[in-house]
């Protein structure tokens, strides 16, 4: 019998001490992470996921509460990181407002108030829950919260885009860092924002330099949609992955119809970072709306969260009118690789293929 590669022994070694199956992460994607999501995923054997960004604390509780009522699997939750309150621009929010009047309904003048919501309580939330895992974007938690992490036996995957940061968590108390490449769908992890288009590191620059550069686990994450990429992240030196778009057609994640179907035709070069949508940096399909917000004659969009705000009402009626120009359809770079699939059988189509090509 072969000797298991180091590759396969990493990832052997994660799932032990995640009681996991299979090394396999889904994504917490804010507004895209139904708990039937992380049940399927769960239940096959990797590790579910939940984007709180946008949740209050009862919806947190009532989250976690239907995973459970569903699988006994682990699960994460996933902050963002509060920026600094943003500089207010009027006169630069009414130009962003007249733009997006061509978009879909008037916007309306307090529509930039928007206000995510209260962080503290947020993550009370989640500790009450008690995931196993509490995961971070945009930032590290302050040392009080990771402390309570700690003491309650709740890990911290913090999410990081390059090098520095990455020995920045570790140093914080990080239990693993997730590695997320430029290639990944939705919102750059960046600790400062405007480093987020200016620092893009692909993952597999990424993934050796970080797992070099630190003692905890690497995940791996952005651009990986099928056997090989699973299997590529590993041998790089990641321990496990996440994937977001990969899952997204699966119909236990519930999305837009014409946005599933815009991801399975969507090739790398037909996504774009932008910050048309919230004010954050973050890939997306290049729709229409993407590409008249990037051009020359577009005002610059307003800082997040403001942007988002004045945004919602055009994400709003375009996910009525289920119009692909006006979703705010994220995507990863290896989009089309997504499958329309039960989340199940991508899990399992996944880690079979990448542990075939392990061991051959």
């Amino acid at each position: 019998m072969p000797a298991v590669s180091p590759a396969l022994a990493r990832a052997e070694a994660f799932c032990q001490a995640y009681n996991l199956r299979i090394p396999i992460l889904q994504a917490p994607m804010a507004g895209a992470c139904p708990a039937s999501l992380a049940i399927a995923v769960a239940n096959a054997g990797g590790l579910g996921g939940c984007g709180a960004l946008l949740m209050e604390p009862a919806a947190i509780a009532g989250w976690a509460a239907e995973m459970r009522s569903g699988s006994n699997g682990a699960f994460q939750f996933n902050l963002w990181i509060p920026d600094p309150p943003p500089r207010r621009d009027g006169i630069a929010e009414n130009a962003v407002r007249a733009f997006l009047a061509a978009w879909g309904p008037e916007v309306a003048p307090q529509a930039g108030d928007a206000k995510p919501p209260d962080f503290a309580g947020q993550c009370e939330a989640m500790l009450e829950a008690g995931p196993a895992i509490v995961s971070s974007i945009m930032g590290l938690y302050p040392p009080e919260f990771v402390a309570q992490l700690k003491a309650r036996g709740i890990k911290w995957f913090a999410t990081a885009t390059t090098v520095t940061e990455a020995r920045a968590a570790e140093a914080a108390g990080a239990d693993a860092i997730i590695a997320q490449g430029m290639e990944a769908g939705g919102h750059r992890g960046a600790f400062d924002a405007a480093q987020a288009e200016t620092h893009q590191v692909g993952l597999f620059a990424l993934v050796p330099a970080v797992a070099d550069a630190v003692r905890v686990p690497v995940i791996a994450t952005g651009g990986i949609a099928d056997a090989r990429g699973v299997a590529a992240a590993l041998l790089l030196g990641a321990s496990a992955v996440q994937i977001g778009t990969a899952l997204l057609r699966c119909p236990e994640a519930q999305i837009a119809p014409a946005w599933a179907d815009a991801i399975g035709r969507t090739l790398p070069e037909q996504t774009l970072m932008t910050r048309a949508f919230s004010g954050r940096a973050a890939r997306g399909i290049a729709t229409a709306y993407v590409r008249a917000a990037a051009g020359p004659e577009a005002p610059p969009p307003a800082p997040y969260p403001v942007q988002r705000g004045l945004t919602a009402a055009m994400r709003a009626a375009g996910a009525k009118a289920n119009d692909i120009n006006r979703i705010q359809a994220w995507a990863g770079q290896a989009a089309a690789f997504a499958q329309a699939k039960p989340a199940g059988e991508v899990i399992h189509s996944l880690w079979d293929g990448a542990r075939a090509l392990l061991i051959s």
